[in-house]
């Protein structure tokens, strides 16, 4: 297998060659990507580290070039060197030989705590526990096991008989402080929804006596899964990240989010929907329609690759995108979605992608169209902005479908034609309010870099009350 980064210089070499009238205004950036399946990010000093599945992470100083560290569940994985052994117990409850999505956080005493899970896969039989550690990257050791599903015909972990339509799938797990220095962990997949417990600070250990603890929403086997809670101190909101569908190249797996002034809900959508109405219908198994509603839809299946003269598997183009984590960098105020996403054309081979997210006008989370680039939203003026652009809307469907983008104009007189019609406002240095084809949406314009083209080309991103996102990427065309 060819490293991405050989790859990406190869790709780049053929296009100089063979585009002698592309010029480079400005630097290209450079990446280095690394491959961690529902990475969940922490910080620590100045470096950005990802956990995931089957062991895997990775670090960044910048987001944008990173180093794997570890991968795969085999003794001799630098984070838990001896784990087949130390994690017996966990293999042997779940019926697995791999470790699923998992968190860390450092606590009060300053150690590493990892939550980590594993599940059969083909039932909602897990079991979460905790390991610790002194050092970010490792060693860690375990502290055992704390909840467990998929106990059929026994009692559960509230005292009631398991049953998997209301009770949770134990993993997927997010621990986090709230803005009172509270902690908590959301966690949950699929089965009986996603639900949330008050974790004692000192132990790393969830309250006694809380079961399960509070249902935020999902149930009755719905696709709903990977929740991340992300506080934000410009609005005062906890964002509730979830990814919808299936993870695999062909399950629609798309990124939501809802909000609520509480850390434990109840949590809201941009339509007012409460999350916890958000579930299958009883009987049903994966009821993708009864869910579709519910939570907006920041992002999936996407490509943004079809302008003339883009480098192939460069620019912007994902399939199932998704199981994301997010974070709030204190000192430059920027929001980044950190997540996995596959490729077309690719197979289930996936990567690490980050993109900026900032708040729009209401308050509510919008995603840059390209991957970070070290970019900044600066003060623009109508000119900047008028010009072609591809436009995608993201839609509420749970689909395979990747959508493909139409070209519309933005004139400088605020009018927007060509495939849609509409209007657009500048109503700041930044802030973007659109109407197209009727419905209105907020958001930002952005100068980014477009991988694909290898330049920086205006951009925007922008919600509807109805929880659609819409991305435009300026057209660059050759001449």
């Amino acid at each position: 297998m060819i490293p991405a980064a050989k790859v990406t210089t190869f790709l780049l070499s053929i296009f100089l060659l063979t585009s002698c009238s592309h010029t480079f205004p400005e630097k290209p950036p450079a990446f280095q990507n690394v491959s961690v399946h529902d990475p969940s990010v922490i910080k620590v000093k100045d470096t950005f580290y990802v956990f995931g599945s089957h062991l895997a992470s990775a670090k960044s100083d910048d987001l944008m070039n990173w180093t794997q560290i570890s991968s795969g569940v085999q003794n001799g994985n630098k984070l838990i060197p001896n784990v087949k052994e130390e994690l017996k117990a966990t293999f042997d409850w779940a019926q697995s030989d791999t470790l699923w999505a998992p968190d860390v956080v450092q606590l009060d005493d300053g150690k590493f705590y990892m939550y980590y899970d594993a599940c059969k896969g083909d039932s909602p039989r897990s079991a979460l526990g905790v390991a610790v550690a002194d050092n970010i990257e490792g060693p860690y050791k375990d502290k055992g096991i704390f909840l467990k599903s998929g106990m059929w015909g026994q009692p559960s972990e509230d005292g009631t008989v398991y049953d998997a339509t209301m009770h949770p799938n134990t993993v997927d797990p997010n621990t986090f402080f709230d803005k009172d220095k509270n902690l908590w962990m959301v966690y949950g997949s699929y089965s009986g929804g996603i639900y949330m417990l008050k974790m004692d600070p000192k132990t790393g250990l969830p309250y006694p006596n809380q079961g399960y603890g509070k249902k935020l929403l999902g149930g009755n086997h719905s696709r709903i899964e990977g929740p991340y809670i992300m506080y934000s101190p410009d609005t005062d909101y906890y964002y509730l990240f979830l990814s919808y569908g299936g993870l695999d190249v062909n399950g629609g797996y798309n990124i939501r989010v809802a909000r609520s002034k509480k850390p434990d809900g109840p949590y809201y959508d941009t339509s007012g929907n409460d999350m916890l109405d958000a579930h299958g219908k009883p009987g049903t198994l994966f009821d993708d329609r009864s869910i579709e509603p519910f939570g907006a839809k920041l992002m999936g299946n996407v490509n943004l690759e079809n302008v003339e003269g883009e480098l192939p598997g460069m620019g912007t183009a994902y399939v199932s995108p998704g199981h994301n984590s997010a974070y709030y960098d204190g000192k430059s105020g920027r929001y980044f979605l950190i997540f996995h996403t596959r490729f077309p054309s690719s197979g289930e081979a996936h990567e690490v992608r980050v993109h900026q997210m900032f708040m729009n006008p209401e308050g509510w989370p919008v995603v840059a169209p390209h991957r970070y680039a070290g970019e900044t939203a600066g003060k623009y003026a109508n000119k900047e902005i008028a010009g072609e652009y591809n436009l995608v809307n993201h839609g509420k469907s749970i689909s395979a479908e990747v959508k493909e983008p139409v070209v519309i104009q933005l004139s400088e007189d605020g009018s927007i034609s060509g495939n849609v019609s509409g209007k657009w406002k500048l109503t700041s240095d930044h802030s973007a309010e659109l109407t197209i084809d009727g419905v209105s949406y907020s958001g930002i314009f952005l100068r980014q870099w477009d991988n694909g083209i290898l330049r920086n080309v205006m951009t925007f991103t922008a919600l509807s009350k109805d929880g659609v996102a819409v991305w435009g990427s300026h057209v660059y065309k050759k001449r």
